[in-house]
Formats: C-alpha cells, structure tokens, sequence
C-alpha cells in the first residue's frame, strides 16, 4: 500500500523494511520531529521537600536569598482543579547544588535536614541504606531533578502542561519559574498553534489509542502519545484559534470559579443546554478540530460533532466514524514521516 501522501518516489529496500515491519504491527514510531519537546517533571521523592506558602513566605522574609531555593509546586491537582491554575505548594529545591551550597540556606537546609534526611537514609533490615544509591548520599537533592526540561524551558516564560492523568487530557499554558511535579508532562514550547493541536479532538483520540485508560481517566504517555503523534505544520489559522481558547477558557474558569476538569464536565454533558458559556466553549472546540484538520488538508472529513462515547468517555467530539477516518490517515502518516525519518539516518550514517 502507498501512503496518500507519497510522493512518488521509492524508498530503498531498507527503509521499505522498516515500515513494512511498522506496518505490520499496526503501532506508530516515534518522530524526529518531536524530540526534546515533551518531558515529565520533577520526581521529588521525599515530601519533606514540599511546604507550604505560608512557610516558603516566612523563610523568604527572615532572609531573601532563600528565594533562591524555594518554587511553587505544581502537580496534576493543581492543575486539573484551580481556576487559576496555581500552586497549592511550595517545595524546597536545592537543584544540583552541594551539600556545602545548600547549607547556605539555612531554614530550608535545617527542615529538609529534620524531615527528609531520615526518610532517604532508611536502613534496610540487612543494614543497609533502603534507597538505591545515591539517593541517600545525596539527599538533600530530588531523586530526577530533570536538568533536560529545566534547559529547555530556561527562557521561556510559560510553558504547556497535561496532568498524566485527567479526564480532560488538555494542555493548559502554565508560567515556569515554578516546579513542575512528575505527575505533569510538560511541554517546552509556548506556542499556541501546537497548544490548539494538542486540544482537538484528533490529538485526544491518539492520545487514549495510545495511552491507558482508567474508566474515564487517561493514563497520557508523552512518549507513545506525543513523540509519536504527527502534527501538522503550525499556521496563523492554528495559532488565532489556540489563543481564542486559552483566552476564552481562562476568562469563564475564573469568572464562575471552575477548575478545568468541572468546566470540561460541563461541557461533556449533554443534559447542560441553554448555558452560554458551554455552548461557546462547545463552539469554539468544533471551530479548532476545523482547523486542525484544515491543517493537515482533511478537511475532505466530515466531523459530525456530538455526544459520542469512547472508551466509557462521553465527550462533546467528533463522531466515531470520523474518530476512526481520523486515526487511520495519522497512523498513515506517522508511517511515512517514521520511514522519512529512517531514510535521512540512513542516508547521513558513516561510509
């Protein structure tokens, strides 16, 4: 079978190997193209890192450069939960420094001391420490202090972010200059065309074919359902509609004082009618899959937006016949961008 976007040409025996094999087990590969965007935040691993504003506030006054060490917490809650989207914690982060350099900091030195020192340093009944190395010689750090997401979002200003796991499976754009839990994927871009990709309907059904499903929760992968995901090339179009959303989603959360995922519940709902700032936002997110698939030259689909039922989740979506068109052209082209991929590896190997 030749995919519908082939240009003609042949590919070389190897790499028609390749996707013949990719083909054959009907799974998608993971993309060049989305390398180094999508990350897991921060695994902490002892909760005597995490404080609260109140103590972050009071140990920032009796001496300001422990600002220096202490962030907003943001996790999954958070971010499925608050209308404005903030942090309910703080944590301690002493990032790569010393044990001499953290000490400089005297309060939230002293505290991880007290609290998280004895839970790293546990002794197993062998007698030896509990953790893996070096998690207990090196305690006062986090366990993954992810030093790739912290440079690739060193100068940006927000980012966007899914909790791994939600109902929603919607990217939410986020400052940084806070840490971001493990239990987020964060995205290192503050663009609103991939903010709109990432948004639609046909970025949510890759989502839930590729990660697991809990009843109505998503279990979202970044690696199976984001490096694998082939989006379609950023525009104006994409772009004017992710920030009609965000503005607009953003304005009604704080208004009526919703957190995202009671406002996608609301919208989720068929018995919820007559409410105008559902019906805008039911609106808006027909207007983006329009886009989205314009996007990638699909707009041959009809979409047929509902209430439709995948997986136990009721969604105001496009429709299961569209869901499934949908599916098949991007496991399509994920094959061929996989091969394209392969071809230039190929092509650039010594010898």
């Amino acid at each position: 079978m030749i995919p519908r976007w082939a240009n003609g040409s042949s590919a070389g025996s190897v790499s028609t190997l390749l996707e013949a094999v990719s083909r054959a087990s009907g799974q998608p590969g993971r993309l060049t193209e989305s390398r180094g965007i999508s990350y897991i935040g921060c695994f902490v691993l002892g909760m005597g890192f995490v404080i609260t504003p109140e103590e972050a506030r009071g140990w920032i006054d009796a001496d300001p450069e422990n600002a220096d060490v202490l962030f907003p917490y943001l996790n999954g809650e958070d971010l499925n939960s608050r209308p404005d989207l903030s942090a309910t914690r703080w944590v301690i982060d002493f990032n790569d420094r010393s044990e001499e350099e953290a000490r400089r900091y005297a309060l939230p030195f002293e505290h991880a001391a007290a609290v998280v020192r004895p839970e790293r340093q546990r002794l197993a009944p062998s007698g030896g420490f509990a953790l893996r190395k070096p998690l207990p010689q090196r305690w006062w750090q986090f366990a993954d202090k992810r030093p790739g997401l912290r440079a690739a979002t060193a100068k940006l200003d927000e980012v966007l972010a899914i909790a791994l796991v939600s109902k929603t499976v919607m990217p939410l754009r986020v400052p940084t200059g806070q840490i971001f839990s493990h239990r987020l994927a964060v995205f290192a871009t503050d663009s609103y065309a991939l903010q709109a990709v990432l948004s639609s309907s046909i970025a949510f059904s890759w989502a839930v074919k590729y990660s697991s499903t809990l009843e109505t929760r998503v279990n979202y992968s970044p690696s199976d359902a984001f490096e694998t995901f082939p989006s379609p090339a950023e525009s104006p179009a994409l772009d004017a509609i992710g920030r009609e959303l965000d503005e607009t989603r953003r304005e009604i959360m704080l208004r009526r004082d919703l957190g995202l995922t009671k406002l996608y519940n609301l919208i989720n709902d068929p018995d919820v009618a007559h409410d105008p700032d559902v019906e805008t936002m039911r609106d808006i997110h027909v207007r983006l899959d329009h886009t989205v698939m314009d996007a990638y030259g699909w707009s041959d689909v009809l979409l047929n937006h509902g209430f439709h039922t995948y997986r136990q989740m009721q969604r105001w979506t496009v429709s299961p016949q569209a869901r499934e068109e949908i599916l098949d052209r991007l496991l399509e082209e994920n094959h061929r961008r996989y091969t394209q991929d392969n071809e230039v590896g190929l092509s650039c190997a010594p010898g």
